[in-house]
């Protein structure tokens, strides 16, 4: 195994790349390529990738995957410079827990994204 890339399912998919635009990510892939009416985005930010997906696009092919509000889940993401990274988002994001230092030596802070999946950033300093 080398790289996970996570395919988070969404039902607004335009909100969803504006936020993670937010977070310094940027839509490098997209179904279709062009157009208003996507139906899944792969965005990268460094070394980090997501896809997202709307739910109806898998209605058919995967009902089980039903859930239309966040999932049982937290995403985990290593950075440098977190104390730079919270002071440019806080003030756009929802804020969960702010920076803190935990007792296994990371620096960390937890947002709530558009669709209600929680991203915790850290930094191993």
């Amino acid at each position: 195994m080398e790289t996970l890339s996570p395919n988070i399912f969404v039902n607004n998919m335009a909100q969803t790349i504006a936020f993670y635009e937010i977070l310094g990510f940027t839509k490098t892939m997209s179904v279709p390529e062009t157009g208003d009416d996507l139906v899944w985005v792969m965005m990268v930010n460094g070394t980090v990738t997501f896809m997202f997906q709307t739910f109806e696009s898998l209605a058919d092919d995967l009902p089980e995957i039903n859930r239309s509000n966040g999932a049982s889940q937290l995403l985990y993401i290593n950075l440098k410079d977190i104390r730079g990274f919270f002071e440019k988002i806080k003030d756009k994001v929802t804020v969960l827990k702010g920076l803190e230092k935990t007792f296994y030596g990371a620096t960390e802070f937890s947002i709530v994204d558009c669709n209600n999946y929680v991203l915790t950033f850290a930094e191993h300093e």
